[in-house]
C-alpha cells in the first residue's frame, strides 16, 4: 500500500502528464467559487482599481462615492427613487471615466451593446428597471423589491448547487481518470450530462453541504465531519447513480480510523499553502492541482482497504476502469463491432496533386463536387466517428462504453452535418451571398424593430452586407485545416478577424492621413478604436455556427442543385455584385439611419485630420459593411 511520499510522486507525475488540463480544472474552480477562491486573493490588489471602476464605488479626495451597494441598499429600503438617481449617476461617472482617463481607453464603456450591459449591471439600473417592472405588475414597491430579493438568492442557490458545489465532482472525475489515461478529451466535463446524473450529484453535494453546517454549528463536530464526508466528491465522481445517504455513509465507513491520518497528510501541504498566500501564482500554477491530484491518490489507497475490508457499501465502488486499464478481453468483447470496423483498411481515394490539390489540402475547395471529393468526405466522416473509439480501445482514453452507465449517445440529426469537407467554388460563392443576405435582413429587420422604420442598411443599394458572406469564406478558407479543434478554432477566428480588421483600419488611417472609416472609442474593451471585444465575441461565436453548422447545412442543399444552374446563379450574382460595387463607390447608400458623422469630440486623438465615419446606429454598430467596401 502506498505511503505518503510514494502517493506524492505519483500525483507529481500525474500533474505532469496533465498540467495544463489540471490547472485549467483548478483555475475554473477558483473563479467559481467552488474551491481554491483564497489563491485568488494576491491578485485582487492588482485588479482592485478595475473592480472599483466597474461596481462604480471608488473615492476621490478620500470621499467615498456611491456604488452598486447603495443601490441595493436604496431598493431594498423602498427607495426606488433614490436608487434609480444613484445608479444614472454611477452609470455617467463610468462613461466620462472611459472618455476622459489616460491610458485606459481600452476600457472605454460609452459606446456598444457590450458597454451597455457592463453598465446596466455595475450601475445597478438593470436592478431598478427590474423592480419597477415588477411594482407595475403587482402595484407594490415593497412586493417588488421582496420578489427581487427571493429570486436574486433562488438564483444565486441554483447557481451555487447546480455548478459551484457540483463542480468538484466532475473535477475529481477528471484527475481520477487523468491518473490511469494518457489523454482527458475536453468531453470528459459534460460526463455527468452524458450519463443524466447531473441533478442526482448536485443532490449529493447539497445534502453533504448541509450536514457540514450543521455539524459545524458544534465547531468540534463540524471539524471532524470534514473528514468524515471528505471521500464524498470521489464517491460520486466514481458512481454518480449511487444515492446522496448512501454517499455519505460509504464515506463515513471509509473514513473511519483514517480522519488524523488525512488530517496530517494535507498538514504536509503546510509549505505550499503559505507559499501561496506570499506568491499567489505558485498555488495557481502549482499547489492546487498538486494536492488534488495527492488526494486523489489517497482516495484510490483507501478505497483499496474497504474493498478489501469489504466495508458496508463497497459494492457501489463499481468502476474499476477509473483505476486500471481494462484487459485486452473486456474490450474486445464491448467493442466488438469498433474492432471489425477498425481493421479494415479504409479506401481512400487518389489525393489531388498539383494547383488543384494545393488548393483542395490547404484550404479546403475544389473547382467543382466530383466523386473524388464525395469519397473524401465520407472517409472524413468515418475517421471522426471511429477516432474517439480507437483511443478508447487503444487505452488512451476512459473506454464510456464499460461504464456501468451508459453515456447517451449523440443524436443522429448532429452526426449528418459533416464538417470536415472540401467545398467547391460554386457552393462558396453561394454561401457568401446567402451569409451577406442574411446579415442584411438581420440589420434591416433590427432597424425596422428599434425605430419603426424600413432603411436599406449598408453602403451598397442590393439586399446584401458582404461583411458577413466575406468573413463566413475567410473562415471556410483559411481555418480550413483547424476544424477538428472547436476551441483552436473559436480562437482563431477571433485572431484572423481581429487581425483583418485591425490592420485595414491601421493602413486606411495610414493611407488617407488619419482619415477613419470607423471607430471604436468608448466601446468596451477596445484597442485604438480599431476593434473591440463585442465584435470579436460576436464573430467568434458566430464563425463557429458557421463552421460547424450553417456552411455544412447550406452546402448540403447547394449540392441537390443541378449544376448548371448554380453556375448560372452565381454567374448572375457576380455580375449584379459588381455592378452595385461600381455605383456604389461613386454614390454610396446614405441617409437617416445609415450614414452619420461623429463629432469631434470623438476623435481627438487626431485634431485637425479630416474624418469620414459611416456608422449604422443598430445591430452591429460602426459600418461593417462599409469596413468591408473599403478593404475591397
Amino acid at each position: 500500500m502506498c505511503n505518503r511520499k510514494q502517493m506524492k510522486k505519483q500525483a507529481r507525475q500525474s500533474l505532469k502528464r496533465h498540467y495544463f488540463m489540471f490547472v485549467f480544472i483548478c483555475v475554473f474552480a477558483a473563479f467559481m467559487g467552488s474551491e481554491f477562491s483564497e489563491s485568488l486573493s494576491t491578485l485582487e490588489a492588482r485588479v482592485g482599481d478595475l473592480t472599483d471602476r466597474f461596481t462604480g464605488a471608488a473615492q476621490v479626495h478620500g470621499v467615498r462615492q456611491l456604488g452598486l451597494m447603495d443601490v441595493a441598499l436604496a431598493e431594498v429600503q423602498g427607495r426606488l427613487d433614490d436608487g434609480e438617481r444613484i445608479a444614472q449617476e454611477i452609470e455617467s461617472r463610468a462613461t466620462a471615466s472611459g472618455e476622459l482617463d489616460k491610458g485606459q481607453e481600452a476600457l472605454g464603456r460609452s459606446r456598444g451593446v457590450l458597454a451597455g450591459v457592463v453598465n446596466a449591471i455595475t450601475s445597478g439600473s438593470i436592478l431598478v428597471s427590474v423592480v419597477a417592472a415588477i411594482r407595475s405588475i403587482v402595484g407594490s414597491s415593497q412586493i417588488a423589491v421582496s420578489i427581487c430579493i427571493v429570486f436574486s438568492l433562488l438564483l444565486s442557490f441554483a447557481v451555487w448547487a447546480f455548478l459551484s458545489n457540483m463542480f468538484i465532482v466532475v473535477s475529481r472525475r477528471i484527475f481520477l481518470e487523468g491518473r490511469v489515461y494518457e489523454k482527458l478529451p475536453i468531453q470528459r466535463f459534460l460526463f455527468l450530462l452524458r450519463v443524466k446524473k447531473w441533478t442526482k450529484v448536485s443532490v449529493t453535494m447539497l445534502l453533504t453541504a448541509v450536514f457540514k453546517m450543521l455539524w459545524g454549528l458544534t465547531v468540534v463536530g463540524g471539524i471532524i465531519k470534514h473528514y468524515s464526508y471528505y471521500l464524498v466528491p470521489f464517491i460520486a465522481a466514481e458512481n454518480p447513480d449511487i444515492s446522496p445517504i448512501d454517499a455519505i455513509r460509504l464515506s463515513k465507513k471509509m473514513m473511519h480510523g483514517h480522519k488524523w491520518e488525512c488530517f496530517l497528510f494535507e498538514l504536509s501541504f503546510i509549505g505550499w499553502y503559505l507559499l501561496g498566500i506570499v506568491f499567489g501564482l505558485s498555488a495557481v500554477l502549482y499547489s492546487n492541482p498538486y494536492k488534488v491530484a495527492a488526494m486523489s491518490e489517497y482516495y484510490v489507497k483507501l478505497r483499496a482497504l474497504a474493498i478489501e475490508a469489504r466495508v458496508e457499501g463497497y459494492e457501489r465502488l463499481n468502476d474499476p476502469w477509473l483505476f486500471e486499464k481494462p484487459g485486452e478481453e473486456a474490450v474486445r468483447e464491448t467493442y466488438a463491432d469498433a474492432f471489425d470496423l477498425l481493421k479494415q483498411p479504409m479506401e481512400v481515394s487518389e489525393p489531388l496533386t498539383g494547383v488543384a490539390g494545393f488548393f483542395a489540402n490547404v484550404f479546403g475547395v475544389t473547382s467543382g463536387y466530383w466523386k473524388k471529393e464525395k469519397e473524401y468526405e465520407e472517409l472524413q466522416v468515418r475517421q471522426a466517428k471511429y477516432r474517439a473509439l480507437s483511443d478508447e480501445i487503444d487505452g488512451y482514453v476512459y473506454p464510456g462504453r464499460l461504464f456501468s452507465i451508459p453515456e447517451k449517445r449523440r443524436r443522429q440529426r448532429v452526426e449528418t452535418i459533416h464538417y470536415l469537407r472540401h467545398y467547391s467554388v460554386w457552393s462558396l460563392i453561394l454561401i457568401f451571398f446567402i451569409m451577406s443576405m442574411v446579415g442584411w435582413v438581420w440589420e434591416v429587420s433590427l432597424h425596422l424593430i428599434t425605430n419603426g422604420e424600413f432603411v436599406n442598411r449598408g453602403v451598397m443599394y442590393g439586399p446584401w452586407l458582404p461583411i458577413y458572406g466575406s468573413g463566413a469564406v475567410l473562415m471556410l478558407l483559411l481555418l480550413n485545416r483547424l476544424r477538428r479543434r472547436p476551441a483552436l478554432e473559436f480562437l482563431s477566428i477571433i485572431v484572423l478577424c481581429g487581425l483583418v480588421e485591425y490592420m485595414t483600419a491601421w493602413y486606411l488611417e495610414t493611407a488617407n492621413h488619419g482619415q477613419k472609416w470607423w471607430d471604436y472609442t468608448g466601446y468596451f474593451l477596445n484597442l485604438h478604436g480599431r476593434i473591440c471585444a463585442e465584435g470579436l465575441l460576436v464573430f467568434g461565436l458566430g464563425g463557429l455556427v458557421i463552421v460547424y453548422v450553417a456552411a455544412p447545412l447550406i452546402d448540403n442543399l447547394l449540392l441537390r442543385m443541378n449544376r448548371k444552374v448554380m453556375i448560372s446563379l452565381c454567374v448572375l450574382l457576380l455580375a449584379l455584385f459588381l455592378g452595385d460595387q461600381i455605383y456604389s463607390f461613386q454614390n454610396p447608400n446614405s441617409g437617416e439611419g445609415i450614414t452619420d458623422d461623429y463629432s469631434a469630440a470623438a476623435c481627438a486623438d487626431a485634431p485637425g485630420q479630416p474624418l469620414l465615419v459611416w456608422q449604422q446606429d443598430s445591430g452591429l454598430k460602426d459600418g461593417y459593411a462599409v469596413r468591408l467596401a473599403s478593404s475591397l
